[in-house]
């Protein structure tokens, strides 16, 4: 897990280790281990190590092989890279390393673009071929790993998140008026390749790009999931018996495959509690467990430690237990502002931010359960959606999930950011797209192919890595997930969602943990918005930052700040919130 960048010059001119430094200066919290740098003309890459696998100098990047004449710079994990190395080897390559990074490039020189098919893992990574002068880039299928990339009249530069890129200087920083309405319609959402800024842009998962140094760009799908039945179609007990072997697989592999070791971010969730069950029943000893928790409101607990705990006693685990207090959180929001590549609703950023911290004193890897909701239907509006009959699927989604309609939205923001439903428009085209049997077969694979990758993975990957922790998702194994969208929608809704796992843990966890009703991260102060914190919004959105920057209508913002406890979203976000937190943002990024 690090920290990638580089700049390929189209212009002729030498690429600038300078602006390569700015952008690695920018990304030293992702990889605190280990700098390097590497040029070649008009190329110049830069690497910051976070050391999980081969702890050696050997596996240090950028990585050069001058006998292929290929160099790369990567971040993240490939889960078979033992095998893949064995099956290279008996092709005749030799390895001077005992990581995985070797292995991209050995693989990519033996199969090409065909590689990357073949990687079992999170992964961002870029390859300069010297001979041919070009380079490549590719993100994972669920873009865990991030890739963002510029292309500023003659020089294009890519990087591990946008505030590197703008390090680096020359970025268009003008608001992009579609990827504003993806973002306040899909809770903070932005569907690759858009980002809210004009001159960022990034690589969508399951894709890969190849540049040139004269400018010519080419662009793959290397992956893509179907959700439709199978030609023989396999029995409610073949399918939960398929699914528990392939998530046993995941939670193992994602243990063995470190040099350090490996903990669990315990929620006392089901998906979590289930890691930590499938870890123990896998024989993996010293199980280190983390769980964080704030002060309660009246409308709501602020912990779940009722339930982490009762999974900590049945394994025995190495647990340590944050309580963070509300004042705390004020102080630190603007930290974890700092640490969003992107601007983040969800309420959960701040508080895997304050974990993280805590977490990465003590282990430098750990396994978390997003991912297991959208994967297997476990949020309360998958019901209600298929519950409805009429209309086309967009009217059938929306009405249950888009925090806006578009109405309102007009409304929210000013003319310069008004314009059309380009919402509607993304999603109903990816709701109609072939390859899934029915409608529900179509939410649930937009919502693991395209809206957790900007939402709770995204989040994860930005907090976590903020403090040098590397956060590993085995619910998110693309094995799972394909076998996963091919179950039947109602197996996986059955019991109120996540039917396959709660079988699954029956036995391994307690009854409580399973029945209990479904909780979201808690972090009630965000959600129901009082005292210092209503203090905070309001001088955010009534600053002159925020006033001469002209996004919202003053009388909508004025309308949620008289009231914020009554405005909430369809999912139960705070509209409020989503405002201040935008501008709090820009001010951090945009501004500074």
């Amino acid at each position: 897990m690090c920290g990638i960048c580089g700049e390929l010059r189209l212009d002729g001119a030498p690429a600038g280790l300078g602006r390569v430094q700015c952008m690695m200066e920018a990304l030293v919290s992702r990889g605190p281990d280990h700098g390097g740098s590497y040029s070649d003309g008009a190329l110049a890459f830069g690497h910051r190590r976070l050391s999980i696998i081969d702890l050696s100098i050997r596996s240090n990047q950028p990585m050069v092989d001058a006998e292929l004449g290929l160099a790369l710079v990567f971040n993240g994990t490939i889960y078979n890279y033992r095998d893949l190395r064995a099956e290279l080897q008996g092709l005749g390559y030799r390895f001077f390393s005992e990581g995985d990074s070797e292995v991209i490039l050995k693989a990519w020189h033996a199969w090409g673009e065909r590689a990357v098919g073949r990687l079992h893992g999170m992964f961002a990574f870029a390859i300069w071929d010297a001979g041919q002068r070009s380079l490549f880039l590719a993100r994972d299928r669920f873009g865990i790993k991030p890739l963002y990339w510029s292309d500023r009249g003659g020089v294009f530069s890519f990087a591990s998140s946008p505030q590197a890129l703008l390090a680096a200087g020359g970025v268009d920083t003008d608001l992009d008026p579609v990827a504003l309405h993806h973002l306040f319609t899909l809770h903070a959402v932005v569907p690759a390749p858009r980002t809210v800024v004009k001159g960022i842009r990034k690589l969508a998962p399951g894709h890969w790009m190849r540049i040139d140094d004269l400018g010519r760009r080419t662009q793959g799908v290397y992956w893509s999931l179907e959700a439709t039945r199978p030609e023989s179609p396999l029995s409610e007990s073949g399918w939960l018996d398929a699914i528990h072997t392939a998530l046993r697989h995941a939670v193992k592999i994602r243990s063995e495959v470190a040099d350090v070791p490996v903990g669990v971010l315990l929620s006392g969730g089901l998906d979590s509690s289930l890691l930590v069950a499938l870890l123990a029943e896998a024989g993996v000893s010293d199980l280190r467990t983390f769980s964080v928790g704030f002060e309660d409101t009246p409308e709501e607990a602020g912990s779940e430690f009722q339930y982490s705990d009762l999974v900590v006693e049945r394994y025995a685990t190495a647990h340590h237990k944050f309580l963070v207090p509300n004042d705390q959180v004020l102080q630190r929001l603007p930290e974890a502002i700092g640490a969003m590549a992107e601007p983040m609703f969800g309420q959960d950023a701040v508080a895997f931010y304050l974990l993280a911290e805590q977490v990465s004193r003590q282990i430098k890897v750990v396994q978390s359960g997003q991912g297991a909701d959208e994967v297997f239907g476990g949020y309360f509006w998958y019901p209600r959606m298929q519950a409805e009959r009429g209309g086309p699927p967009v009217e059938r989604f929306g009405k249950h999930y888009f925090d806006r309609d578009h109405d309102e939205y007009l409304r929210m923001m000013t003319d310069a950011y008004g314009g059309d439903d380009y919402t509607s428009d993304l999603v109903a085209r990816r709701l109609e797209a072939s390859g899934a049997d029915t409608f529900m077969d179509a939410v649930l694979r937009l919502d693991v192919t395209t809206l957790i990758v900007d939402d709770p993975v995204k989040r994860v990957d930005n907090m976590t890595m903020a403090w040098g922790l590397e956060a590993r998702v085995p619910f998110l194994d693309h094995q799972l997930v394909e076998l996963a969208a091919r179950c039947p929608p109602e197996l996986k809704l059955r019991e109120g969602g996540k039917y396959p796992l709660k079988t699954l843990a029956r036995g391994l966890l307690p009854d409580a943990v399973i029945d209990r009703p479904k909780g979201y991260f808690p972090m009630p102060a965000l959600k129901y918005v009082r005292g210092s914190f209503l203090e905070l919004m309001r001088d955010t959105l009534d600053s002159r930052a925020c006033r001469e920057r002209g996004l919202y209508r003053r009388d909508y913002v004025d309308r949620l700040l008289a009231a914020p406890d009554m405005h909430h979203t369809r999912i139960q976000g705070s509209k409020l919130w989503h405002l201040a937190l935008l501008e709090l943002w820009l001010q951090r990024h945009i501004d500074a």
